[in-house]
């Protein structure tokens, strides 16, 4: 069916029924006419939704594979912004221009978002004599795919009582069994309990389901085709109107059970969730599912189709990798050269890290294990958490036995291989597939206790280079693209030359050479159980890739770390460590994991290019002796420079060739160009996080992901995530530069929040109770600063620059400063240089060693609430008679509004103390803990008990093992604990209730309000990151106070969250109202129109005239809120006005809204 357009440019339309009716629209806009973008507006309008818009655009931009931008890409950028419209075009070329003989992107295929999750564009390959490539748009929902499905247990309907019943884990049988018996009976014994009380799906093909469906759906749509059949058979009135009632409440249903099962997966989200993932989801709710099947596989040269060939094709291809033939021929002889010394391991020194695990040790680990797909096995996390107390324990002595017995059960040598297909690359190649290992749960529960027991010995005999920042506590990628920055940026300001080469180490993982890891465990002086194991853990590695149904062969991995295993980042990072000790004192270098880069800084280029080329040198034979291999192909240079003149870059080599010098570099996650401008690496950030904004539009579509509260988190999560990913770095380029990030924030809050597309972006930022990107990169910057001040062994931590570079820095104000500077001036606008944040102790309590805390409460049986004051003293006498021989000490802490203290009172004195108000009440409350073990350790007396009415911090000190990142005070607690029970000190800790009468306790509550006296001591940087961004919201509130004239401000004048309305359709009509901006009343701007007058008032029409001044509504509003005379800011406020809506539709400017 065509469609007729009233519109100049050159536009014609259909509409075709797909699944549904769609308009399918071509375009051309020819390259030397000028477009109005009211014209594209008009033309978008006339489309009845959802369309598919074909053609001939061009447009340039790098959102769909263009090197720049033309002045009608960015048309064709804002019309996408302003109607909310999904580009299916990634990079692909889809125009051939044959006098430059060169290749380009101007032909686009744009939807609308609901139809997004449905339509994959292909580009062919062949012009078919045209100059334009055919642009193919598939509809998915033509193409189901009825892939197999493995048989999983499912989790969520496990009866876990029954579970834990059945799971009886025997210790007697496992001290009389075998290690490889032991495990077997452990295996069967919870295979089976979950076999008895955990379903199963069914394991076969079958066809899609929706996430969504559940009983009451299937309930509901049988009710449906009941009334459907009877209606066929009776056609009266009376059966047809049944029959709309049952389909009605069945689509009721169906989109309750999607809201409610979409909400119930957004809750679990973080910010580690990926936009793929995420896609993956929604269009499973919208039901397509994609498929992960691998039809054919070409393999020396034969092409194989079936599933045991491709897996066998894929495992050997893997198992090829990781062969010590893969090693050049010098490295392989010295390899077999190297391994004919024997490694003794045995030693009669009983070292503490060899000692047995504790149950606190199993405990802990295993609480901080998250689930995941089980390994060989079957066996889950899940289902090891669910094991009674006595399993667990019957399973820790099954774990001592492997440690103290040396020996490594068979069964966990193996793993099981899914193997996807990496991005891009030819699904026939079985090289091209990315394996995924599925190793056991109990091995890796067992391989988490040794890895913190293994990175503990090299923390502390600080084994580790300062400069490896890999999965070390306190470490991340930040401390490297920092110490990068801070070079270039220092660089620049003595106007010299910093020239960084950045390696990639081939197959670094796979090729990891296992007898050097072994070796330099050796080395480093370990022996006994640890090196044992790992060295047992290494051997006689095996695996089968699994293909839908279907196993491989087992196959060797003969060479590298285990994949998928908690051990093998620790072994990695100890292999690769002393890369780092090969460099010229005058060369830099830093590591994250494998992610290498040495700079040099100087005025001479010969110099630089001297030592940069001994420091090659030198990591090329430590790299042959040890096993790597650096690929020549993808190790490329920068060399960063912003002297005007010609300076030619310098010549290195590597394996004999020449190292290719770029203009930029991706390095973790951050394009470094040589100017430092970080112009590529926003524009980079910008079409990523446009892509992933797709999600957001088609979401804001439908009537079950389209709620505020959802659609915030999932952009925190999958945009702003990204965006905020290394802004304290990129954060320094020039305002110009980062003002390219705002309009991604800007759509996307008004994507979430329905406003209309004039809205002013300040209006967004409050309504949606998100500040704007600038605010927030300065608030990242400072927690990223201080947790750096909370880490005394961060190699930044005592970082100042030197005198003569301070003064450079304020006589060269055109430079940009380096991270510190920049922090110390925000630093300095908010007053908080006086302020320090309280590191954490140097020394850590071994995994081994974890200190074991309890405390007395013997009201817990008691309701506070329930309980009269004098039950609570007369309790509390008879405790006191029954410890009258330890000396009572009582603590407490206070916080108020601009006031945080705490007080000790002890039998003769009393020590109040005030702290900074940015101190947490928990602070302050561990803080008077702490003062009274320090004056407990002065004195002669030996037996003490100390009574605190914080609950939390007694739970903190007794569940400190459960905990992977803890609060200084309590470890400093802890730390004093152990050191004054080795001084023969009995300390009690005892919980009371507060303002019940108990005297001292009401003692130390008085004296904490009333302390005056100031200390010097810090802030806790978790107390520290709450207090700033209280600062950054004030510093909003405050630039908020200055926009009277913004029209939300007269109804939201005070920057808070508000809630959002249950239905998505009135919290936009409601957004949209208080914003001020309506279709009705703006519409004009995007088309060109004039302003809407009204014709009795002779005003432009806004919400505010209609709402409350134009006399024609008088009688409605007299009606609906009682009165002539209305406040907006009381219909609009943070509680609506009932009959809001209802006036709304009475006067007729509802569905202009």
């Amino acid at each position: 069916m065509s469609l007729n357009l009233n519109t100049t440019l050159q536009a014609v339309a259909i509409r075709i029924q797909m699944q549904s009716l769609v308009t399918v629209c071509s375009l051309y806009l020819p390259p030397s006419e000028r477009i109005s973008q009211t014209d594209l507006n008009n033309l978008i309008s006339q489309l009845p939704s959802p369309f598919i818009i074909l053609g001939d655009l061009n447009g340039h931009s790098p959102f769909w594979g263009s090197a720049d931008s033309n002045s009608r890409g960015l048309q064709i950028e804002q019309l996408l912004a302003d109607h909310n419209l999904c580009l299916l075009n990634s990079d692909q070329k889809t125009h051939f221009h044959l006098p430059t003989r060169t290749f380009h992107s101007i032909d686009l295929a744009i939807s609308s978002p609901s139809l997004l999750p449905f339509l994959n564009l292909t580009v062919d390959n062949d012009l078919y004599n045209s100059d334009h490539f055919p642009l193919i748009v598939m509809d998915n929902r033509r193409n189901p795919s009825n892939s197999y499905r493995p048989p999983k247990y499912i989790l969520n309907a496990a009866n876990w009582e029954k579970f834990t019943s059945l799971s009886n884990i025997n210790s007697e049988t496992i001290k009389s069994s075998s290690i490889e018996q032991a495990l077997s009976y452990i295996v069967n014994t919870i295979i089976e309990a979950a076999d008895n009380s955990i379903p199963k799906t069914l394991g076969k093909r079958r066809k899609q389901s929706k996430p969504w469906w559940n009983a009451d759906c299937r309930q509901a749509y049988k009710k449906q085709r009941k009334a459907w059949d009877i209606f066929r058979r009776y056609p009266t009135t009376e059966n047809f109107i049944n029959f709309k009632k049952t389909r009605a409440e069945s689509r009721r249903i169906q989109r309750r059970s999607r809201r409610a099962s979409w909400r119930k997966f957004v809750s679990s989200i973080t910010s580690t969730i990926s936009s793929r993932h995420l896609w993956t989801k929604v269009k499973k709710a919208s039901g397509i599912y994609n498929s992960n099947a691998i039809s054919v596989i070409i393999h020396n040269g034969q092409t194989i189709s079936s599933l045991k060939g491709i897996a066998d094709s894929i495992a050997s291809a893997l198992a090829h990798t990781s062969s010590s033939q893969n090693y050049p021929q010098q490295v392989l002889n010295h390899k077999i050269n190297t391994e004919k010394q024997k490694l003794n391991f045995n030693s009669r020194t009983n070292f503490s890290y060899n000692s047995n695990f504790s149950f606190l040790e199993f405990q802990s680990c295993l609480a901080s294990v998250q689930d995941s797909s089980p390994g060989p096995d079957s066996i889950t996390y899940s289902m090891i958490k669910h094991l009674t107390t006595e399993s667990q324990a019957a399973l820790l002595n099954f774990y001592n036995r492997i440690w103290q017995e040396q020996c490594f059960p068979t069964q966990w040598q193996q793993a099981i291989i899914i193997p996807l297909l990496k991005p891009g690359k030819d699904p026939k190649n079985p090289s091209n597939y990315r394996p995924i290992a599925l190793t056991c749960c109990l091995c890796k529960l067992l391989e988490r206790m040794i890895n913190r027991r293994l990175m503990h010995y090299l923390e502390a005999n600080k084994s580790l280079h300062p400069s490896q920042s890999g999965f070390r506590k306190g470490r991340s990628t930040i401390d490297n693209l920092l110490a990068l920055e801070t070079d270039i940026r220092l660089a620049f300001l003595q106007r010299k030359h910093l020239v960084a080469i950045f390696f990639d180490i081939e197959k670094a993982y796979d090729r990891t050479w296992r007898y050097g890891i072994l070796k330099d465990l050796h080395d480093l002086g370990l022996r006994g159980n640890l090196p044992i194991f790992i060295k047992n853990f290494l051997q006689l590695r095996k695996f089968r890739v699994k293909v839908e149904s279907e196993f491989s062969d087992f196959f060797i991995q003969e060479e590298g770390v285990p994949q998928g295993s908690v051990l093998s980042v620790t072994l990695f990072i100890l292999k690769i460590n002393n890369i780092l000790k090969q460099l010229p004192t005058s060369v830099r270098g830093y590591l994250y994991v494998d992610d290498l880069y040495i700079s040099c800084t100087g005025t001479n280029m010969n110099f630089i290019q001297r030592q940069l080329q001994t420091a090659v040198n030198n990591i090329t034979q430590w790299c042959d002796s040890n096993g790597f291999t650096i690929s020549t192909s993808k190790t490329a240079g920068v060399h960063f420079c912003r002297k005007r003149n010609l300076h030619l870059d310098p010549e290195i080599k590597l394996y004999g060739e020449d190292i290719k010098f770029v203009n930029e570099i991706r390095f973790l996650g951050v394009t470094f160009d040589k100017k430092l401008s970080f112009l590529s690496h926003v524009k980079q950030l910008r079409k990523k996080c446009e892509s992933a904004l797709n999600i957001l539009k088609v979401l804001s579509t439908t009537a079950w992901g389209a709620d505020r509260v959802s659609m915030l988190k999932i952009y925190r999560a999958t945009v702003l995530s990204k965006l905020e990913y290394g802004c304290t770095i990129y954060g320094s380029a020039r305002k110009s530069v980062l003002q390219k990030l705002d309009p991604v924030h800007h759509i996307a809050l008004r994507l979430c929040s329905g406003a209309f597309r004039t809205s002013p972006v300040k209006s967004l930022y409050v309504d949606c109770y998100e500040p704007a990107l600038e605010l927030k990169r300065q608030m990242l910057s400072l927690h990223y600063y201080f947790r750096i001040q909370s880490n005394t062994n961060h190699p930044f931590h005592d970082f100042k620059l030197r005198p003569f570079l301070l003064r450079l820095q304020d006589a060269r104000k055109s430079f940009i400063p380096v991270f510190f500077t920049r922090v110390h001036d925000i630093l300095s606008d908010f007053n908080l240089l006086y302020l320090h944040v309280t590191p954490q102790p140097k020394t850590t309590f071994p995994p081994w060693g974890i200190p074991v805390v309890q405390f007395l409460n013997p009201f817990q049986t008691f309701i506070k609430s329930d309980t009269a004051d004098i039950i609570y003293q007369q309790i509390f006498i008879d405790h006191r008679q029954e410890y009258d021989d330890f000396i009572a000490i009582y603590t407490d802490g206070s916080k108020s509004a601009d006031h945080v203290s705490f007080a000790v009172v002890f039998p003769n004195t009393t020590f109040s103390v005030k702290l900074h108000s940015s101190c947490s009440v928990f602070t302050a409350e561990t803080a008077a803990v702490l003062l009274a073990l320090e004056k407990i350790s002065d004195c002669l007396e030996r037996k003490f008990i100390i009574y605190t009415d914080s609950l939390s911090v007694l739970e903190s000190l007794k569940s400190f093992y459960m905990h992977s990142h803890h609060h200084p005070l309590v470890l400093n607690v802890l730390h004093l604990l152990n050191k004054l029970a080795s001084r023969d000190f009995n300390i009690l800790l005892c919980w009371v209730p507060s303002h019940v009468g108990i005297v001292g306790n009401e003692k130390a509550d008085k004296a904490a309000k009333l302390a005056t006296a100031p200390t010097n001591s810090s802030t806790p940087l978790t107390d520290f990151k709450k207090y700033t961004k209280l600062l950054f919201y004030t510093k909003w509130q405050r630039q908020w106070d200055t926009e009277t004239d913004n029209k939300l401000h007269s109804v939201k004048p005070h920057v808070q969250p508000w809630p959002s309305l249950t239905t998505r359709k009135a919290d936009t009509l409601l957004t949209r109202l208080r914003v001020g901006h309506t279709r009705y009343t703006h519409r004009h701007l995007l088309l060109g129109e004039q302003t809407p007058m009204c014709s009795q008032c002779s005003c432009s029409m806004s919400v505010k005239h209609i709402l409350s001044e134009c006399p024609t509504f008088n009688s409605q509003r007299l009606k609906f809120f009682k009165t002539n005379s209305v406040d907006v800011s009381l219909l609009l406020g943070k509680t609506p006005h009932v009959n809001l809506f209802a006036f709304l539709r009475s006067i007729g400017f509802y569905p202009h809204i």
